[in-house]
């Protein structure tokens, strides 16, 4: 399968609902790594990194989010590299 990395700004009620735990627990679940963080314009940014298709299922996911999330725009850039992840981890 195809290595892909991409990277993610999730906006709308994403923050204090537990958007970032939840996305880590998604990766873990689909075996993607990369990383995850809360932003100052309230949106949450993610690198995500795998086969294409387990990253298209966590960007799938990332359209909804966990329970308490209101999600109202997902960016998708694609990346040539995005570095060599060997987890998912939450960065502050």
């Amino acid at each position: 399968m195809t290595s892909i990395s991409a990277k993610v700004r999730i906006s709308g009620r994403v923050q204090g609902v537990w958007f970032r735990q939840s996305t880590r627990e998604q990766a873990a679940e689909l075996g993607v790594t990369g990383w995850c963080r809360n932003c100052p314009d309230g949106s949450v940014e993610a690198v995500f990194q795998g086969d294409e298709k387990i990253v298209n299922a966590i960007i799938d996911w990332c359209h909804q989010g966990p329970k308490l999330a209101q999600v109202e725009h997902v960016h998708i850039e694609w990346l040539d590299s995005g570095g060599v992840f060997n987890s998912f981890e939450i960065r502050a």
